[in-house]
């Protein structure tokens, strides 16, 4: 529910703007009677999902009475928690260890960034700006070339 631009969107979005859409958004539509909204990292690098939730929460923290939230802002991240930990172990033994500390830093850092209290260098290990899937429908077995 984090509102982002579409992927081929040509300008670079700040995380104040998505944070901003993303909480008027939120109060237009979610009732206040629910307890938390746990946000996705929407295909977008580790790095950038986790300066978007804690610039979610600041925000959702501060006296401005259109970005107060009632609900608890929180992670249920995938790719964005999992690739650099995965990339980092390569499934080597001797690489456990390494992965096991990226694992912690980066759940440490979106703990932090869930109470809006993130700074500093992320823990991610990736170079690459975006965990995107180019496809992500199903493929009729019978046409594998058409995309439904």
């Amino acid at each position: 529910m984090m509102i982002l631009p579409g992927s081929s969107w040509p300008e670079k979005v700040g995380p104040e703007l998505v944070a901003a859409v993303t909480i008027k958004t939120m109060r237009r539509c979610v009732p206040a009677a629910v307890p938390g909204i746990m946000f996705l990292s929407g295909g977008t690098s580790g790095e950038q999902a986790t300066i978007n939730l804690n610039t979610i929460n600041s925000l959702a923290k501060s006296d401005e009475k259109e970005l107060m939230c009632p609900w608890s802002l929180s992670f249920s991240y995938g790719r964005a928690l999992q690739s650099s930990v995965l990339s980092t172990w390569g499934g080597k033994e001797e690489t456990r260890e390494d992965a096991r500390t990226v694992a912690v830093a980066l759940a440490r850092a979106n703990s932090l960034a869930q109470q809006g209290l993130y700074e500093g260098l992320h823990p991610t290990t990736l170079q690459f700006s975006n965990l995107i899937e180019s496809f992500r429908g199903w493929r009729d077995p019978a046409d594998p070339d058409r995309n439904t």
